[in-house]
């Protein structure tokens, strides 16, 4: 399987074999010259004539968020991370069940250029505007979350990162030094994945374990990037076992320049890392955070976005694994 989805509440078809998964996301300011009043974008499509999101099918080999990104970029011109995740939503199509997951995504004063095929035209508006235009009925659903955590105060965030390593070579069969054990064939195409999949969020800050199997993962996105990359001895398997509480403290120091950034560290670290994560969240989303080992699998992701105005508060948690074979 090359792309997990996230799971989306299929409440209203329980059982059904979703048939098209697509993404896209809800565009949204601060209107001009106001300081509190929410505008989204919505988009016009003339081979639909109809007033929506941007959003598209997935590409096979894709994830769920790469595919928003993507989107957003293709039918507006607009490059900028993902923010929080909004409802999904399910409605039939001609195949049969079709899934959209949403994304919020802060324009902050990007231009936007319509593609003028897929979008013709695009508007600026009110959310209670947009909720009586929008074409489908179902895309309100996204909306109203979106203008909710507005009013809450936790629609403006950064995203805090964290991965597990990506498949490394045996331990069985390595006879030098542990930090130089290298990653296996697999765990560089899961490098890959993870490269292409840190593209939705965009940090321009890498705090990794300086052990090979950790800095081969994250390689990929820092060369692509050209995000800073900061190695923290905290983070290895030996300095965890001796002094946790330091890398507790090296998660703890994420917080202090409130800005994107990922972690790269090791399974044995992250009972560690997300209980000392869990203490910036609430108990509901605090549950949403791996639980048991192995916490997460090899090149796995879990995305934390922490709210602007409170520095150090997580609104919401997602999970992705860009690769397996």
């Amino acid at each position: 399987m090359n792309s997990d989805s996230p799971i989306a509440d299929q409440t209203d078809h329980p059982g059904e074999e979703i048939v098209v998964v697509a993404a896209g996301a809800l565009p949204w300011r601060v209107a001009p010259g106001e300081k509190d009043k929410l505008e989204v974008l919505l988009i016009h499509r003339p081979r639909y004539d109809d007033w929506s999101w941007p959003k598209g099918k997935i590409d096979p080999g894709e994830t769920v968020p790469e595919c928003a990104a993507r989107e957003v970029d293709e039918e507006i011109g607009l490059r900028a991370p993902l923010g929080i995740p909004l409802p999904s939503i399910h409605y039939h199509v001609p195949l049969g069940l079709k899934v959209v997951h949403y994304w919020a995504v802060d324009v902050n004063g990007a231009q936007i250029l319509p593609d003028g095929k897929e979008v013709d035209s695009v508007m600026w508006c009110s959310p209670e505007k947009a909720a009586s235009l929008l074409s489908n009925p179902s895309d309100v659903a996204p909306l109203e979350h979106l203008a909710a955590a507005h009013a809450l105060g936790e629609l403006k965030t950064w995203p805090l990162v964290i991965v597990r390593h990506a498949k490394a070579k045996p331990r069985s069969s390595w006879s030098k030094a542990e930090g130089d054990r290298p990653l296996a064939a697999t765990g560089t195409r899961q490098a890959q994945a993870v490269g292409r999949l840190l593209q939705a969020w965009k940090p321009m800050r890498i705090v990794s374990s300086p052990w090979l199997r950790c800095t081969s993962t994250i390689a990929p996105y820092a060369r692509a990037s050209e995000a800073k990359v900061k190695l923290n001895e905290a983070l290895t398997e030996h300095r965890h076992a001796r002094h946790p509480h330091k890398t507790a403290a090296a998660v703890e120091g994420l917080f202090d320049k409130q800005r994107a950034v990922v972690l790269c560290t090791h399974r044995p670290a992250l009972p560690t890392v997300f209980a000392q994560l869990g203490k910036h969240m609430g108990s509901k989303l605090r549950a949403q955070l791996p639980g048991s080992d192995p916490f997460l699998a090899p090149g796995e992701i879990v995305v934390c976005h922490v709210a602007h105005h409170s520095k150090d508060r997580v609104v919401a948690v997602e999970r992705f694994r860009p690769f397996d074979d």
